[in-house]
């Protein structure tokens, strides 16, 4: 068995409780739907972090440019992030997938206070500790971004690709396959560009970035049987941070 697959095989029954939670069946109305969107968001913005961080570690994006690391994975993060950063929008217009999905939280009237004022605070110059504390967020967003910007700092990019691998990429299609399905025939108008959103976020990510995240993993590790122990203690906790999001999600949707 390959080092990937024997990843795949022990966070796998993390994937299936993330995969079976209940609060997908506590999504009934829309406003059930906006209390997701609106801790989700933080996830997205999470991600696009990740993404970032790996850009900057295994890529040059300083002047003068230097050729740096390995030109494959060079190539895998820059296709990924060109993907992410700057995809289209319903109309053929350049959007960020976080922006995409800002748009389809306005279609839906969730609450984008929360977020907008966290970014507003990071471009203040405070710290994402000190926004995640101003913000007055929920605990699970707090500690589910605290979580990601620790192992960024830690400064080990294997760990940072394989929460991004392995609690992110390799995750989103199929989580987001059970999400917005019965509630869209319902409310069609509101949920268009939700549903463009997952629709284009699965097509990108199945058939395109999860692969690719796979190769950069197995292009960092090699045969290094240390980084691949911590990629999957990374995998193993990224995904508890993800139900302990989920559980927070759950509990306000029921209050």
């Amino acid at each position: 068995m390959s080092s990937i697959n024997r990843i795949k095989a022990d966070i796998e029954p993390l994937r299936q409780a993330l995969l079976t939670h209940p609060v997908y069946n506590q999504i009934n109305t829309v406003r059930d739907l906006n209390i997701f969107l609106e801790y989700h968001i933080f996830a997205v913005w999470d991600f696009m972090s990740l993404l970032k961080a790996l850009q900057r570690d295994l890529t040059c994006v300083e002047v003068p440019w230097v050729p740096k690391g390995n030109p494959l994975i060079r190539k895998l993060v820059n296709e990924i992030v060109l993907g992410e950063e700057t995809d289209v929008d319903q109309n053929g217009q350049a959007a960020s997938h976080y922006e995409l999905y800002l748009e389809a939280m306005q279609a839906t009237h969730a609450d984008l206070k929360p977020i907008n004022q966290f970014i507003t605070t990071i471009q203040a110059g405070k710290t994402v500790a000190e926004a995640l504390e101003l913000g007055q967020l929920p605990e699970a967003v707090k500690s589910f971004v605290a979580f990601s910007f620790a192992t960024i700092a830690g400064g080990k990019t294997h760990e940072v690709a394989a929460i991004f691998t392995f609690g992110r990429e390799d995750l989103i299609p199929d989580m987001f396959s059970a999400l917005v399905k019965d509630l869209y025939q319902r409310f069609p108008q509101q949920l268009d560009k939700l549903v463009y959103y997952l629709d284009r976020h699965i097509e990108v990510d199945a058939g395109e970035h999860g692969p690719m995240a796979m190769q950069m993993i197995a292009e960092l590790c090699g045969n290094d049987e240390q980084k691949w122990e911590e990629c999957r203690l990374a995998a193993v906790a990224a995904l508890e941070k993800r139900l302990l999001l989920w559980d927070g999600i759950a509990a306000a949707i029921n209050k």
